[in-house]
């Protein structure tokens, strides 16, 4: 333990990618980030007055591999001329295909949002026309889609009910939709029910058929005492899922994510906390999510850090993005897996 104690005393260098001054809106949350074939980085947010402000849109920027390493500006993807719109998710299939899948609010609340999607044929240069994937009232979406040993898309989402903006209620689920590549169809597969809520999963897949999903509890916003992480688990590649239940890692009602290494190894990120989004720290299991004793402070000080999506490079670096500074600054870290060994 002292060792590890020792481990998390640095957080990882992070680097300021915009904020505030950067003309999309001071709202810049959260973000969301995929690797393209041709080693670009592309990254996406939703930006504008605010959370529920009217107006917003999702903005997309590229970082060129082998260039200067600076983001291009970042450019207006996905909007509504009715309607306001939310969490953003970008990911290339194995087919070279983009997926860009966003929330858009048709009422007061998140609620009443669904699930809309467009499509890249030439890495994020254009976009298609949008489209609904999931018509039901309250269907969001927070973290990218895995590839299973079957050769089908499954992707996390999840469903929210209830007008109180300061409470994710009891009845709320985490949920996945399944696409057939070979069909072109996506079909529900599978909720997880908890007994204080949970939303916002993060999935791997451990073995083929088996896998692990990790979620963001329910409940309010306040101090808790009693506020874990959500684990869940599937036999059957997502179709059916275990009751969710308190994992060991506290959870401030704030998003998670959750992959699988190209070791095998899963890796977990979260906030430290029952109450505060911070520290952000990064925990490693190297037998299938039954324990995680390796620990990585990834962000930590007074501030928010939020909504961190990590996916791991084909060079094998980890890349993180996450949201501070009160939802009006992405940020970008990079760090290895031996970084927690």
């Amino acid at each position: 333990m002292i060792w590890q104690t020792a481990l998390l005393a640095a957080a990882v260098a992070a680097t300021r990618v915009f904020g505030p001054e950067t003309p999309t809106g001071p709202y810049k949350h959260p973000a969301s980030l995929s690797e393209l074939d041709n080693g670009d980085l592309y990254l996406v947010y939703y930006g504008g007055g605010g959370e529920y402000a009217d107006a917003t849109a999702v903005f997309g920027s590229r970082q060129r591999r082998g260039g200067a390493k600076a983001w291009s500006t970042p450019v207006k993807i996905a909007s509504d001329p009715f309607r306001s719109l939310g969490n953003a998710v970008v990911w290339q299939a194995p087919d070279g295909l983009v997926w860009l899948f966003y929330v858009v609010r048709y009422g007061e609340t998140w609620s009443s949002s669904r699930i809309h999607v467009k499509v890249s044929r030439d890495r994020a240069a254009t976009w298609s026309d949008s489209s609904v994937v999931s018509f039901e009232p309250g269907t969001m979406v927070r973290n990218r889609p895995i590839v299973l040993a079957s050769g089908e898309y499954l992707l996390p989402v999840y469903h929210e009910t209830g007008e109180d903006r300061e409470i994710v209620g009891p009845e709320s689920t985490s949920r996945f939709l399944r696409f057939d590549p070979k069909k072109k169809e996506w079909t529900r597969s599978g909720a997880i029910h908890s007994a204080n809520g949970n939303i916002q999963p993060g999935v791997a897949e451990v073995s083929p058929g088996r896998l692990l999903a990790m979620c963001r509890r329910g409940g309010g916003y306040g101090p808790e005492t009693r506020g874990y992480i959500v684990r869940a688990e599937s036999t059957d590649g997502g179709r059916t899922w275990s009751r969710g239940v308190d994992s060991e890692f506290p959870n401030p009602n704030s998003a998670i994510d959750l992959i699988k290494l190209q070791s095998g190894s899963l890796l977990l990120v979260y906030n430290h906390s029952m109450h505060d989004r911070t520290p952000l720290r990064a925990v490693l299991s190297t037998n299938g999510g039954k324990t995680w004793p390796r620990a990585l402070e990834l962000a930590t000080g007074n501030n928010s850090f939020a909504y961190p999506v990590v996916l791991q490079g084909a060079d094998g670096r980890i890349h993180l993005v996450y949201t501070s500074d009160g939802r009006k600054v992405v940020n970008h870290a990079v760090f290895a897996e031996g970084d927690l060994r």
